[in-house]
């Protein structure tokens, strides 16, 4: 008598189920979004702490432009009057950075890892 042989598509199947079921009982990992609020010449918070993936957002609630430039000028974000900008932290280590614009506004952001 012959021995019946699992097949290939229940062994596919069942592989399939027991993925789903490893990625579904993972945790998200979800990124922030930090705000910093631009009004009166000024960033508030001036200092702001952030992990690795999250977002910077500021919103320029002044009539003029502004901007938000790493102090080393590895990145700028333009702020238009009435308007957001955002910006990805993609490593960790601290940021001082200011307004090309308006040098006197001044701001840093602490991203560690997560």
């Amino acid at each position: 008598m012959m021995r019946a042989r699992p097949s290939l598509r229940a062994f596919g199947l069942g592989a399939f189920a027991a993925a789903f079921f490893v990625v579904a009982a993972a945790p998200a990992c979800s990124a922030e979004v930090i705000h910093v609020r631009v009004k009166n010449l000024v960033y508030m918070p001036a200092q702001v702490s952030a992990h690795v993936g999250d977002t910077i957002e500021w919103s320029n609630d002044d009539f003029i432009v502004h901007t938000a430039t790493a102090q080393d000028k590895s990145w700028e974000v333009m702020l238009p009057a009435h308007a957001k900008g955002r910006k990805v932290m993609t490593k960790a280590g601290t940021f001082d950075y200011f307004c090309r614009l308006h040098p006197n506004m001044k701001g840093k952001i602490t991203v560690t890892e997560k």
